[in-house]
């Protein structure tokens, strides 16, 4: 879209928006049963032939540990529940 200006451009300084996927599993799974699993997704995600398929559709791989998902995920949602009290959105 060429002739479409940036967010910045039109006024809008600062604005970030990131589209993210995660695994998640159910409150109570084992410790071992998610370590196995990210140790799996890592193992995956830093395969050459992955990055490339992702890096092909404009995505940046980011494998965290669970204790630093968790983080990513509660500051995501806190950055995004204040956007939405001050622009008081509200649902239809």
């Amino acid at each position: 879209l060429p002739d479409v200006p940036t967010l910045n451009e039109a006024g809008v300084p600062g604005y970030e928006a990131t589209i993210w996927l995660g695994l998640m599993a159910p409150k109570g799974t084992p410790k071992a049963i998610i370590d196995k699993l990210n140790e799996t997704v890592s193992k995956i995600a830093s395969q050459a032939d992955v990055k490339q398929q992702w890096a092909k559709q404009g995505a940046v791989p980011m494998v965290m540990n669970p204790a630093a998902f968790d983080k990513y995920l509660n500051d995501d949602i806190a950055k995004w529940s204040n956007v939405i009290k001050s622009a008081n959105i509200k649902l239809d």
